[in-house]
């Protein structure tokens, strides 16, 4: 019979000091460079999509973080600069990549929605909605076949959840008993429809089931909490068990993209999250009864958005690819 044991509850990571101030200062980052992504998309310096990040950082930093870099591999969505910098990658070549310079982690060819780093094992930034997970799976089968001890973390959230791959490939991986962590955003609206209208089970943690994987949820918000789910994850799928799903539930503050006004929502209801639930200003808290001041918090801040004002000039002063590059990165092979 199929394994039928379940994960253990996952508790909050208990951090050091010096660790929860490097969660802050990976949120903040995201946060800030997310911010001034959207100004420069005002100033038609970023063309195309742009889907922010603002307000979901703890998921990916709190995953990532405890991720190892070389042995694991992370796939995600088209909104995915936050899994990148969360991953330690340069804010330059990320900005300058939304800006289509040469520069750029794709060599400004990909833009917001296709970036890619073999070197950290991040696949993707992909643009067709539940794709990601079909791959994440195949990338998973890989880690297994090479036997080479990794993981794969794959993302999608709750607009992706009803789709038809995800499904298969859930079935795969539990067949198969691959190491993946099947990583839900739920941020609640998905493109602009609610979880309860557009889902018959709203409890996506739920939807592993009918393939005896088993799910749990955890706060999105947080990121103690959710680094705390990834330790649990990450021990069921190292010792050979299997898939797992970690439904997270998060809240965007922005719209599906920068094109999206977000009229399916009450202001009141986005003020709420930004007061009471905002995952920074919760480890800021944290952080102050672990005997940071607001001073050192502050001069965090000013080192952040020093390194996202250098980023944004570096994106604007570096230089477009040249014609030439159209037809590179087509084939793997040469023809």
């Amino acid at each position: 019979m199929p394994n039928r044991e379940r994960p253990q509850d996952p508790k909050r990571f208990k951090a050091t000091k010096d660790q929860l101030l490097q969660f802050y200062r990976e949120m903040l980052l995201i946060r800030r460079f997310e911010e001034r992504a959207g100004q420069l998309y005002g100033l038609g310096l970023i063309g195309g999509f742009c889907h922010l990040y603002i307000g979901q950082e703890a998921v990916a930093v709190g995953l990532q973080s405890a991720m190892t870099v070389g042995k694991d591999s992370v796939i995600t969505g088209y909104r995915d600069h936050g899994h990148m910098l969360a991953y330690g990658i340069d804010p330059k070549v990320i900005m300058a990549e939304l800006t289509g310079r040469a520069a750029g982690i794709s060599k400004g060819k990909g833009g917001s929605m296709h970036m890619f780093s073999v070197e950290h094992g991040f696949y993707g930034g992909h643009g067709i909605v539940g794709a990601q997970v079909s791959l994440g799976t195949g990338l998973a089968l890989k880690h297994q076949y090479s036997g080479d001890g990794g993981v794969c973390l794959t993302y999608f959230g709750d607009g992706a959840v009803n789709q038809g791959q995800v499904y298969e490939s859930f079935n795969m991986a539990q067949l198969w008993d691959l190491p993946v962590i099947y990583a839900i955003e739920n941020n609640k609206y998905a493109m602009g429809t609610s979880i309860e209208r557009s889902s018959s089970e709203p409890l996506l943690y739920k939807r592993g089931e009918s393939f005896r994987i088993p799910g749990i949820q955890v706060d999105g918000m947080d990121v103690l909490a959710v680094r705390g789910a990834a330790e649990v994850a990450l021990e069921w799928t190292r010792s050979g068990k299997g898939p797992i799903i970690i439904e997270f539930l998060t809240y965007r503050y922005r719209g599906h993209s920068m094109s999206d006004p977000a009229k399916y929502r009450t202001r009141e209801e986005v003020q709420d999250y930004r007061e009471h639930h905002d995952p920074i200003d919760r480890a800021a808290k944290e952080l102050e009864t672990m005997g940071v001041t607001e001073e050192e918090l502050k001069a965090i801040d000013k080192e952040i958005k020093d390194i996202v004002v250098e980023a944004a000039k570096f994106s604007e002063e570096a230089p477009e690819p040249e014609v030439s590059e159209l037809h590179t990165d087509v084939l793997v092979e040469t023809y």
